[in-house]
């Protein structure tokens, strides 16, 4: 797989485009979004994807432009910039023992802000509080109160909005708008106001009361004092901000649980001497110890020791998977059980961890094309309310209104107008699904992926490694009727899988394997004077007899029940091969890809979601056929090349299909990137996976199914946050408009409309595919195309 460039990556030619990702800082809507972006766009061959709920833009661009220019662009546009640290990457070897730290989160997501973020809301709360109640409980207004609450509300107005008041003013000096120049302006107004009224205007009188009212009026000869307001939107959007803060620090979790998965040091072995190093020191061909309860440092072959691992936060296995000599494992892995010595097969950014790490990454800074013309909407929003609010001002105060009715509707314009939820629709909802994508075994590339997936029709499934395990076993071991056939079964498979030891064969292999599982402990005799036949088979003495492993041939001259077993094996589209001891048919061993057990339930739950199941494959046309037939698969391509199977999306495309194409190998690569989308299953080729817009990790064909369902599930909940996000600033710009609106009730509706999205999108970190359970072929077990037993 490709690795996403990064600043520090070494140097390409000057045409040639690459991609940085940058953190920015002071961000908090969209219009903030839209101005970062723009800015960077009017570099030349610049392109950018900012992403609210991250804080991260991903930047494509010339290499001619370094990383600085693209620093000092953002900043120019009144934010902060700085390159982003790469998820997962080796030691810089100029720097050692250097330990990478975990990916930057969302904005605010470092202990030291998230803890003045909370100071200031506690300190504006005990402030803001005594105000509000006075202002709005008449009865508890004693004489001079308002003097008091101008005395509470003059910090808050000042320093608990001073965040507001500072990015407005940074904004002014960059000749830009946002949210929080809003919210500056409709603070200050409100204050001033009462200020005003307070001072000149009679409200400061001894004595003086006001009553409560959630709809702004004319003053009907009662002196108003909006110190409520004042205090009021600086603490409801202080609080909403702290609150969207630390949800969309739970809808970005999977990076930081993801970086939480790396082991921090690790016993390795050199020169004989066991010692604890950092693990970023680990280099390819350490042999390192992972003792129980342990996480396993980095991808490795087990060289000693045997185990039981679990996988379920690194694949989404929900069960955990035996390891032994000459078994892969995974970095982030815990072992479960024994000791096991492991040699590093690969370290740092080239680990699946750090490979799993970068996807998920990279799919949370995408955006749906729905949020690209809300993007659009929000940079021209904050400059249009603010002409509403003085229009709005400008139309009161010509119809003779009252001057405190016609400033408390423009404040009002000001306060409830939300770029905010526009901002957040998507990325929330994309950082929760993908985060928990990543802990059922599901990457997604970003989110046109997303929709890619949930608008396919067609699904072109490859046979070997997708709907069988890859890997060649034992069907059946056959013997003659008359025979003892546990006994001679066993006996026959000893002798043929001594004189196999001697050939590479994959068919080899599978019976040497099988022999080793099904043994009593005892090694396999050593064959004399091995012999192979090409197209034929193999032979040998073994114990003093002549033992031949070859292809059936003519039939006439072996046991009813034998040949019967060779024609089960040709119909089911298995291997045959005739064991012969001496002159004497023995047995017939039965070689195949088996199937996989959960195929036939992936395939059936992808028909009930209404999709079309096409097999696909370069194996014989009898075996294609036997799987499609226990599958219910009744298009079938089989003998396929890898530029037939291109041909064939090709084909299903320019009959109006939109095609998902699911592979793992070299050969699927050409056909994945023609897909409309190209999903790799777990294990699968780096040009399949390179290819791919989604990868499966999670060894479960029960993921391609589960992949659908949460595409599905995610673009409707972007379509519902951006409903509400819509829909809230139409339903309430015209009622504060028309003075409807108070504005310390507008800034807690504001608030709220950005906690509602972000909320929405939470449900996604706890969704769970529901899954249909009759079936109708019983219980749902593979169907086989004959009455033949294919257990071994």
């Amino acid at each position: 797989m490709a690795d996403r460039p990064s600043p520090t990556a070494s140097p390409v030619p000057a045409d040639d485009p690459v991609s940085t990702v940058l953190v920015v800082g002071g961000m908090t809507c969209a219009a903030c979004v839209g101005r970062v972006e723009k800015k960077l766009g009017r570099l030349e061959g610049v392109s950018a994807t900012v992403n609210l709920a991250t804080g991260r833009a991903k930047v494509s661009h010339p290499a001619s432009v370094s990383v600085a220019g693209l620093v000092a662009v953002v900043e120019s546009a009144g934010y902060t910039a700085r390159p982003a640290e790469p998820p997962a990457g080796p030691p810089d070897p100029t720097r050692p023992g250097e330990h990478r730290r975990p990916p930057d989160g969302p904005p605010g997501s470092g202990g030291e802000e998230e803890r003045r973020e909370r100071d200031r809301l506690l300190v504006t709360t005990l402030l803001a509080a005594p105000v509000l109640v006075l202002s709005m409980v008449p009865a508890w207004q004693f004489r001079n109160w308002q003097w008091l609450c101008f005395v509470l509300a003059a910090p808050v107005v000042v320093w608990g909005a001073w965040p507001f008041h500072h990015r407005a003013l940074r904004g002014l000096r960059h000749g830009t708008a946002t949210m929080d120049t809003l919210v500056s302006l409709g603070v200050a107004a409100s204050f001033a106001w009462s200020s005003y009224a307070l001072f000149l205007g009679g409200a400061g009188e001894s004595g003086m009361t006001m009553p409560l009212s959630l709809v702004p009026s004319a003053s009907d000869g009662v002196a108003h004092v909006y110190l409520e307001a004042a205090v009021g939107v600086p603490l409801f959007i202080l609080a909403g901000r702290w609150l969207e803060g630390r949800a969309r620090r739970g809808t970005g979790s999977a990076l930081r649980s993801l970086a939480e998965l790396a082991a921090k040091d690790v016993a390795v072995r050199r020169g004989g001497v066991e010692r604890r190093i950092p693990a970023a020191d680990l280099a390819v061909g350490d042999v390192f110890l992972v003792r129980p309860g342990e996480r396993v440092a980095t991808d490795g072959t087990v060289v000693e020791g045997s185990s039981a691992l679990d996988l379920s936060l690194v694949t989404g296995e929900s069960h955990p998977i035996e390891a032994g000599p000459g078994s892969p494992v995974i970095g982030g892995a815990v072992n479960s059980g024994g000791l096991l010595e492991v040699r590093a097969d690969a370290v740092g950014a080239d680990t699946q961890l750090a490979r799993i790490t970068r996807l998920v990454e990279d799919a949370q800074t995408g955006k749906a094309a729905v949020q690209r013309l809300a993007d659009s909407v929000a940079a021209v929003f904050v400059p249009a309310v603010m002409s509403v609010s003085v229009t709005v001002l400008g139309f009161w105060l010509g119809a003779g209104a009252d001057r405190q009715a016609a400033i408390t509707a423009a404040v009002a314009v000001l306060v409830v107008a939300c770029p905010c939820a526009l901002g957040l629709a998507t990325p929330t909802a994309l950082l929760a699904a993908t985060g928990r994508g990543a802990r059922l075994g599901i990457l997604v590339s970003g989110v046109q992926a997303l929709e890619r997936l949930k608008h396919i029709d067609t699904v072109v499934l490859d046979k070997t490694g997708t709907l069988t395990s890859g890997r060649m076993s034992i069907i059946a071991v056959t013997v003659p009727a008359d025979a003892d056939a546990d006994a001679d079964a066993g006996e026959v498979l000893r002798l043929a899988a001594a004189v196999e030891q001697g050939s590479d064969h994959p068919l080899a292999h599978a019976i040497v394997a099988h022999a080793h599982r099904q043994g009593d402990g005892r090694p396999l005799p050593r064959p004399v004077g091995f012999a192979a036949a090409p197209g034929s088979g193999v032979s040998a003495m073994v114990d003093g007899e002549e033992v031949a492993v070859v292809r059936p041939g003519e039939l006439s001259g072996i046991p009813g029940r034998l040949r019967e077993a060779v024609h089960a094996a040709e119909t089911a589209g298995h291997t045959a091969v005739l064991v012969r001891v001496g002159d004497v048919p023995r047995a017939v061993i039965s070689v195949g890809d088996t199937l996989r057990s959960d195929a036939y339930r992936a395939v059936e739950h992808l028909r009930r979601l209404g999709l079309r199941p096409v097999l696909a494959t370069g194996d014989r046309e009898a075996t294609a056929r036997s799987i499609a037939g226990r599958l219910g698969i009744t298009e079938v391509h089989a003998g396929a090349l890898p530029e037939d199977k291109a041909a064939l999306v090709a084909t299903l495309q320019g009959h109006g299909g939109r095609v998902a194409v699911v592979g793992d190998g070299v050969n699927d690569a050409a056909a994945l990137a023609a897909a409309d989308l190209g999903i790799a299953m777990a294990g699968g080729t780096d040009a399949a996976i390179g290819a791919a817009d989604v990868t499966l990790v999670r060894e479960d064909l029960q993921a391609l199914p589960d992949a659908v369902r949460l595409a599905r599930h995610t673009l409707a909940t972007i379509r519902a946050n951006l409903v509400w996000a819509f829909g809230y600033n139409l339903v309430t710009l015209p009622l504060a408009a028309v003075g409807r609106l108070d504005p310390m009730i507008a800034a807690a509706a504001m608030s709220a409309s950005s906690l509602l999205v972000v909320g929405n999108s939470l449900r996604l970190r706890t969704w769970k595919p529901s899954r249909p359970r009759a079936f109708g072929h019983g219980s749902g077990r593979p169907r086989t195309a004959t009455g033949w037993e294919t257990a071994s």
